[in-house]
């Protein structure tokens, strides 16, 4: 458990985390300069790409940042450490970045389509992210990995379907209707009851 900015601050100089924020940094930056511009208007997956990639790092200054509120309230200086203002100026930029974006896949393309697809992204780089800053995965045990997965994945599962199934005019009444009309068009004819 982290509590404070200084044991903050060693976790985020580790090497497997300065080597995400990397790849993170990276690959927004082609994902902003290289492919939003040739791919943006016709792939939904780029604008969404950018706001989830650079999400992950988002809600990492949010979590340092509220330690450093712990701290301040606990009457530490926080003001004084460089990592307040290297979180905060991170956070500013991150998410300036990411609604710029968020609004350009929303002005180009469904929200129903968008909402679904950056929710998956956005948590799936918030739990890679916070995984290898924090290690959270040490101290589980293996039952509860595997619970922490199915339980993701029946998100996943249950977001999609809801987004696929979303115009689909089905309710108690006609369901019987629907089910006759589904099996009879297998036989490449549509019946009506």
């Amino acid at each position: 458990m982290v509590e404070t900015l200084d044991e903050l601050a060693r976790k985020m100089l580790a090497p497997a985390f300065i080597a995400f924020a990397v790849v993170v940094f990276a690959s927004s930056m082609i994902l902003i300069f290289y492919t939003a511009p040739r791919h943006g208007n016709t792939n939904i997956l780029v604008y969404t790409a950018i706001c989830s990639v650079l999400s992950s790092l988002s809600v990492m200054a949010i979590k340092g940042l509220g330690i450093a509120a712990k701290q301040l309230f606990a009457g530490v200086s926080v003001f004084l450490h460089p990592l307040t203002w290297v979180l905060m100026i991170s956070l500013v930029t991150i998410v300036v970045t990411q609604l710029n974006y968020l609004n350009k896949a929303l002005d180009v393309f469904n929200i129903s389509v968008v909402t679904p697809i950056y929710y998956v992204m956005f948590a799936t780089g918030v739990i890679i992210s916070s995984t290898i800053l924090f290690n959270e995965w040490k101290t589980l045990d293996t039952e509860d990995i595997l619970g922490c997965i199915c339980g993701f994945m029946t998100i996943i599962g249950g977001i999609l379907l809801l987004s696929a199934f979303k115009d689909l005019d089905l309710t108690i009444h006609n369901l019987p209707v629907a089910m006759y009309r589904q099996s009879s068009t297998s036989n490449g004819y549509i019946a009506t009851p």
